[in-house]
């Protein structure tokens, strides 16, 4: 049965809807906002629930000619994602009802953090190119809000605009590998589309139009480096633990369960896409070293949330790195770990603020043996850091056996360099177990160091990530089961072949078994050695700027904005003219660029030009040219009314009266009105500089030049068959408007209410020119100014 366009529109557009409505909802409810919140996503949560066995598209067209419409898809990857940010997203609204208590901003940040879980749930869902990109470039808007909420925090601003740069900047290459995709499928999809479930479709025959393009490459980079920038993969990861000053609930639902995850998303969607050698190439080692570097920088932090914020990194790059692989195995790892990772990530991370908020410290070397005071969140803390290790049979340790089963395959097949792959995961995960249990020490063992009193967390606080560990408990005791109900479907859409995924504990010893006990072992045993691999890594993090990414991102933007500085006073200079001439040279030179580079055909051999527009024009031009040499203004206003007649016996030549008689009536109006403002205009300005003409020529030239591009290529030729809604308005003039000329029915009938709006316009600027000039001599004056003479505001000085 197919999905319902209405009902899953409406699960996407719910919470932007109630984010608009939120500075109503907290002025009635005030910081119980959160439990609204917490309606909306559990409605949105519903309502894509009963789709689980409705797979499809539903599409309302939006741009038929460009083959754009509001397009979703509703398969099992994209409704696992879906469901995971709505669900989580009921839960941490809850959490912050109690974690924001007497916090400012509150409407600013649930209106966020709404619009937040819409556009998660958009990009899900969406399946029209257009509307992915809108979607993807929203979560980064609304993780900007969130991350920087602490407006008066000069670190929280540096922060939101380091991910700001960061994945904004991966959205531009987004675009690009976007457009490359829509290029690439004319040929084989019979035309210009945006339908990514059409593309997904026809792969093979994708896959060869864009080899044969020249874009296969190019478009899997550009695509590659915006699901790093998103999902906080090597070398763009840095900006993942910077964000951590955002509030713990906005840590919990964005960088962990939601927003880091949507570059993996789609990787996994656009996987039977573009999968091939360089594919697994560069995704699964991309991945991999996410996975080792971010496990070496957790084992180092001395942070509850930065040591969360790398284990992330880490986490995600053994996802993408699942991705990468061409086999089963590999697309089986990376859609069952989205499941593992949110159930035992959130709830950690709500730990985290649980800790901070009782007892006032986020410092590990601070914290231990809080088991006493917070039992349960202890209980909690236990399933899912252990679950984070990848211990046995805890629900991280099915999806990480895959990932071993993958490399190992990988591999084995391939050989060579191919062995790192399986050496990488391994350590990677030997240092996992590590930082795991460093953080799970916060509740065992002794106090390290003296700490204010620990008090019970209220219900709103424990109780969501008590529910997260518990469905981490559900999916570690009955794997199958979470497989069967969700997990295949995302398996099914991600594969390259046939896949069915079947999980549970090994029954016999394997390679990857042997490589989940030496990850297991290993890493109890490098526990007690945890503080001497933290200064070695400490040390490495320290070295010079060359390997240090967050140190070339501040150079990056320093330099910038030093740039900037110095060139900004040559392009801000106060004066009209100069950013007139910026705006009108940069147009033109883009506009001529794009034709340019898209090759279009110029052809001057149909163009036909009677004698007497000829003629006209050359006056025409002649005027233009004299009234940039005229000696006075009288002269120059003279000779600039030669330039609009000339125009208007122009459109007489070209049958087009109602628009002579216009321009007849302007002009003159013009005329008459610069005659009598001559004599409040001084007579002399400045030096004519010979550097600014030749500034303002150049700049005419390009606009021109730009203009006589244009209308070439626009223009169809006299033998052109009409536009269809240029047939239309001829066909339907008379019956429709009662009238024989077709561009005044248009004016007055087809586009009345255009035309009514331009009236209201030109009304309410003559009216505000006359309030203008009537007021004028009405301003106040001070008892001291009310002697002086007056000052003269134009005239001939001399």
């Amino acid at each position: 049965m197919a999905p319902d366009l209405t009902l899953v529109t409406t699960a996407v557009a719910l919470p932007f809807v109630a984010a608009a409505l939120t500075p109503l909802l907290y002025r009635v409810l005030g910081e119980r906002t959160g439990y609204a919140g917490a309606v909306v996503a559990a409605v949105s949560f519903g309502l894509l629930a009963t789709g689980i066995n409705s797979y499809g598209t539903v599409r309302a067209p939006w741009v038929p000619a460009l083959d754009v419409g509001i397009q979703f898809t509703v398969d099992g990857w994209g409704l696992l994602f879906a469901l995971l940010a709505s669900g989580i997203g009921v839960l941490v609204f809850v959490y912050s009802a109690a974690y924001m208590h007497g916090e400012e901003g509150i409407a600013r940040y649930y209106a966020a953090l709404l619009a937040f879980m819409g556009s998660i749930l958009g990009v899900a869902l969406a399946s029209d190119l257009v509307f992915v990109f809108l979607f993807w470039e929203l979560t980064s808007l609304c993780s900007f809000v969130l991350i920087g909420h602490h407006t008066e925090d000069g670190e929280s601003r540096r922060s939101a605009r380091m991910a700001m740069v960061v994945t904004v900047g991966g959205g531009l290459c987004l675009l690009g590998g976007l457009l490359m995709l829509a290029a690439a499928a004319r040929a084989p999809l019979g035309g210009v589309t945006f339908d990514l479930t059409a593309m997904i479709a026809n792969d093979e025959a994708m896959r060869a139009a864009l080899r044969e393009s020249g874009l296969f490459v190019p478009a899997l980079g550009l695509i590659v480096v915006a699901a790093a920038a998103k999902s906080a993969q090597v070398p763009l990861h840095f900006w993942l633990p910077n964000a951590m000053v955002a509030p713990t609930p906005v840590s919990a639902f964005l960088h962990s369960a939601t927003m880091v995850k949507v570059g993996v998303y789609f990787l996994g969607r656009v996987r039977p896409l573009l999968m091939s050698p360089e594919w697994v190439s560069i995704v699964a080692t991309l991945g991999l070293l996410t996975m080792a570097v971010g496990a070496l920088l957790a084992v180092a932090a001395t942070d509850t949330k930065e040591l969360l914020a790398y284990s992330t990194a880490s986490h995600l790059g053994l996802m993408v790195a699942g991705f990468g692989f061409d086999i089963v195995y590999g697309g089986e790892a990376g859609a069952f770990h989205l499941l593992n990772h949110a159930l035992f990530k959130a709830p950690l991370f709500l730990v985290a603020g649980i800790v901070v908020h009782e007892a006032g410290t986020r410092n590990l070397d601070n914290l231990g043996g809080l088991w006493r005071e917070l039992p349960v969140t202890a209980a909690v803390t236990v399933v899912a850091a252990l679950s984070m290790a990848g211990i046995p049979p805890f629900n991280g340790f099915y999806s990480k056996e895959l990932l071993f089963e993958a490399a190992y395959e990988v591999a084995h097949e391939a050989g060579g360099v191919a062995w790192l792959y399986p050496v990488v995961a391994t350590l990677a995960s030997v240092l996992t177990v590590v930082y795991s249990l460093k953080f799970l020490a916060l509740f065992f063992g002794e106090r390290r160091a003296p700490v204010a009193d620990v008090h019970r967390p209220p219900i709103a606080l424990v109780g969501p990530p008590a529910v997260l560990a518990v469905a981490a408990v559900v999916v570690s005791v009955a794997p199958q089961l979470a497989v069967d109900g969700i997990v295949q479907g995302a398996v099914d859409a991600t594969a390259t072949g046939e896949a069915r995924l079947e999980v549970g504990l090994p029954t016999h010893f394997s390679p990857p078994v042997a490589m989940s006990a030496v990850a297991v072992l290993g890493g109890f045993a490098a526990y007690p050695l945890r503080d001497r691999l933290a200064a070695g890594i400490g040390r490495g993090v320290d070295a010079p700027v060359p390997v240090r990414p967050t140190g070339w991102y501040d150079w990056t933007v320093s330099t910038a904005a030093e740039t900037g500085t110095r060139f900004g006073s040559a392009v801000h200079s106060g004066l009209l003219r100069t950013y007139v001439g910026w705006v009108a040279a940069a147009g033109s030179l883009l506009a001529l660029a794009g034709f340019a580079a898209a090759g279009a055909p110029i052809e001057l051999g149909g163009v036909g030009v009677p004698l007497a527009v000829a003629v006209v024009l050359g006056v025409a031009t002649l005027a233009g040219v004299a009234v940039a040499t005229a000696s006075s203004h009288v002269a120059g206003v003279l000779t600039l009314s030669i330039l609009g007649f000339m125009f208007a016996i122009f459109f007489i030549l070209a049958s087009a009266p109602d628009l002579a008689l216009t321009q007849l009536v302007v002009e003159t109006l013009i005329l008459l009105i610069f005659l009598l403002v001559l004599q409040r205009l001084p007579s002399f300005y400045s030096e004519v500089r010979p550097l600014a003409i030749a500034c303002d020529a150049g700049v005419s030239l390009l606009v021109g030049a730009m203009a006589f591009v244009s209308v070439l290529l626009t223009v169809p030729g006299p033998d052109a068959d009409p536009t269809g809604v240029a047939a239309y308005y001829a066909e339907q003039a008379v019956p429709g408007g009662g009238g024989t000329n077709v561009v005044n029915v248009i004016l007055v009938d087809f586009r009345a209410f255009d035309t009514l709006g331009e009236l209201l316009v030109v009304a309410i600027a003559a009216i505000a020119i006359l309030v203008l000039v009537t007021m004028r001599t009405r301003g106040e004056t001070s008892a001291a100014e009310g002697d002086a003479e007056p000052v003269p505001d134009g005239g001939d000085s001399r």
